[in-house]
């Protein structure tokens, strides 16, 4: 009997890969750690969705974005209002002079809920918005800058610039945003008590589903001819204009998928950790979010996600021992994942251990006995047959198998 087609997929190679991930974080994490570190882990997982969207962003479609902070951090302070204002009932606040409203509002004397936190007082309207924020800016950056063909260094910049203005708003207006404390002291969601260590490990495994719904979207998309559209785009992008696609409207869709994925980021690193500041939107915050993808690979979504795990593994170790050096060896990761292997742990793993795979897994054609009637065939004779048993055993998904695929 025929194995159906997702059977199928599951016991190729790159859904080997996908298993191991999942037996990774699924049994294996959670089995080994305390509840603590499986709330790091969960965190590190946050910044994995920002780096799937960097891999179809910059990895993809060529478009490199220094400003993922922005959408990330988007996404994070629009599930942080919702928790806040649930924390900020009358009774809640009934000290303070204005009662109803945040802390930080009160201290800044403001009298009444701003027009534009009553939306959130709705947890459908928060969870919309999530995804809906960053992708708006995203949408309206890139119709401002891909309609008139600015991409490359350029554009970079003109996102690092963004990241900036944000920041310094976010910061200037703290009677609105929390300033540079941002908003804090969240408790529970719809009553569920956030910071219990049951909660957290419940919010943990909540991250690793949302992480491969993502990697599925993902993967579909780079699996479809939109995806090679945007491999093309990459390398001949004037050639795909001319052919006659809208280059400007793909970039506009990956460039606003990234930031959908870095706004699920957001939303569930503030769930995780309980607050969210301007400190995860900035230049520095969105350049260590490039270096996530570059480590892991920028052609690889699954290299993307282990490299996320590595680095903010490595700057929890490292800066607990050395907090003052760390910097200097994020900028010495990035020099030299730049310079000796530019394709990442992925790269690695495609030149060094994919071979051996190869020999493992690679099955040797079967050449079918000869009918005894039949006289010996000579050595020119016998080629077809060979290369028919051959074409009968062969496995596309161990032949040619791409790590742009994982």
């Amino acid at each position: 009997m025929k194995s159906s087609s997702p059977m199928k997929w599951f016991t190729s190679r790159e859904g080997l890969y996908y298993l191991a991930l999942a037996g990774l974080l699924v049994v294996i994490l959670p089995l080994a750690l305390d509840p603590f570190r499986l709330n790091m882990v969960g965190k590190y997982l946050t910044y994995a969705f920002v780096a799937i969207g960097l891999v179809m962003c910059w990895g993809k479609a060529g478009i490199l974005s220094l400003g993922q902070g922005v959408f990330f951090g988007l996404g994070g302070y629009c599930m942080a209002m919702f928790l806040k204002l649930e924390a900020s009932t009358p009774e809640a606040t009934a000290i303070q002079s204005t009662p109803g409203i945040p802390d930080f509002m009160d201290w800044n004397q403001l009298t009444e809920l701003p027009w534009f936190w009553e939306p959130f007082h709705s947890f459908s309207f928060t969870l919309l918005a999530v995804i809906g924020v960053p992708m708006l800016l995203a949408f309206i950056i890139g119709l401002a800058m891909f309609t008139r063909r600015v991409g490359g260094v350029y554009f970079a910049i003109i996102t690092q610039a963004i990241a900036a203005i944000l920041t310094i708003l976010i910061i200037g207006q703290q009677g609105y945003t929390g300033g540079v404390n941002g908003i804090t002291d969240l408790q529970t969601l719809m009553g569920w008590d956030i910071r219990s260590d049951a909660a957290k490990t419940t919010l943990y495994f909540v991250c690793v589903g949302m992480l491969f719904l993502c990697l599925f979207v993902a993967r579909f998309v780079q699996n479809r001819k939109l995806g090679r559209i945007l491999v093309a785009m990459n390398a001949q992008e004037n050639r795909v204009r001319f052919s006659g696609y809208d280059v400007a409207a793909f970039k506009i869709f990956v460039f606003c998928l990234a930031a959908a994925f870095a706004g699920i980021g957001g939303a569930l690193f503030t769930l995780v950790v309980g607050f969210m500041s301007p400190s995860f939107i900035g230049i520095v915050a969105s350049i260590e979010m490039v270096i996530f993808c570059a480590l892991g690979g920028r052609l690889s979504i699954l290299g993307a996600v282990y490299g996320a795990l590595l680095v903010n593994a490595a700057k929890s170790g490292f800066s607990e021992s050395f907090p003052e050096l760390w910097p200097f060896a994020m900028g010495a990761l990035f020099i030299g994942v730049v310079l000796a292997f530019p394709n990442g742990l992925a790269g690695l793993y495609q030149s060094y251990v994919m071979p051996l795979e190869e020999r493992l897994f690679k099955r040797k054609p079967k050449i079918e006995a000869e009918p005894a009637a039949e006289p010996e065939a000579t050595p020119e004779a016998r080629k077809p047959a060979v290369a028919a048993t051959e074409a009968r055993d062969y496995d596309p998904m161990i032949e040619h198998y791409s790590p742009e695929k994982s």
